[in-house]
């Protein structure tokens, strides 16, 4: 049946007038329902009623599963996916699969480069509202979400929940291959891709693929040469920085250790390549 109230924007269609005055608000910005401690605008007033709680503190759903409080319902039911790990939306384009429909919406908008949600400040666009939203404290250095253990202040709450867990020391987030546990689900779903054999990131020089988009932006330092982390001892380059850190123990007097089967070196006594040992010959740095 045809939903006869229809957006002059986008032309999405809605049932009633009211459902399509709420919807006008996306692309209008107007946001008329502020909240009283943090004057941050809302479209709904259930949004400004769930963001008040981040002020009051109050978060009475509970997840049966690992303790996590959360201010909404909605949101407890899309967090119980990260233990379940359910992904319902995929998208038809990559197959890359998301917890929630409005991610997947916003994820599509990748292959369209879509963006129509446009920062009156400076003209920078965005794919989603909430991209926008969080950009503008960019321009008004709005931090609202409060660490209570340092005072450090974070534009998006997700990045306080994140912070707090240094704090803490918890890691919710298992993997159920190795149990080896993360602070973020991100940081857990790209860990996974270790235990499989999933290579979606190739490299457009040697069509070589890696597992994640950082193993690939290393690796293509190998065709450009890019080294970008220098010794400020004697301004030796390096493409990674772990062996800028493994060279300047070097500066410290760390030996330097010479396999004699293949002629790897190592900073430790440890032997290589299923030899007996490292060989006889030793360097110390002067």
């Amino acid at each position: 049946m045809e939903k006869p109230w229809k957006c002059g924007d986008c032309g999405k269609g809605f049932d009633y007038p009211s459902q399509l005055e709420i919807h006008r608000r996306t692309h209008t910005g107007e946001r008329p329902f502020i909240c009283s401690k943090c004057e941050k605008g809302f479209t709904h007033l259930s949004s400004l009623q769930a963001h008040q709680r981040t002020h009051s503190g109050e978060r009475p759903f509970t997840c049966s599963v690992c303790g996590k409080r959360f201010t909404q319902s909605s949101n407890l039911l899309r967090h119980q996916r990260v233990h379940t790990g359910e992904r319902p939306f995929a998208c038809s384009e990559c197959g890359n699969a998301f917890t929630q429909l409005s991610n997947l919406l916003q994820h599509q908008r990748v292959h369209t480069d879509e963006r129509p949600f446009k920062c009156l400040d400076c003209g920078k666009c965005y794919k989603s509202s909430r991209e926008l939203s969080c950009h503008q404290r960019v321009h008004t250095n709005e931090r609202p979400f409060r660490c209570s253990h340092c005072g450090s202040g974070f534009r998006r709450s997700s990045q306080l929940t994140e912070h707090q867990r240094i704090h803490t020391g918890e890691r919710p987030f298992r993997c159920s291959e190795c149990g080896k546990r993360f602070t973020q689900s991100s940081k857990l779903w790209r860990h996974q891709r270790i235990h499989s054999d999933m290579r979606a990131f190739k490299c457009c020089d040697c069509k070589e693929s890696f597992k994640s988009s950082n193993d690939l932006l290393k690796h293509q330092r190998v065709h450009t040469g890019e080294r970008l982390f220098t010794c400020s001892e004697c301004g030796k380059r390096f493409t990674r920085s772990f062996t800028l850190l493994r060279h300047q123990r070097l500066h410290a007097g760390g030996k330097l250790f010479i396999c004699s089967e293949c002629g790897k070196d190592s900073l430790g006594h440890s032997p290589c390549c299923n030899s007996s040992g490292f060989a006889q010959e030793e360097k110390l740095f002067t």
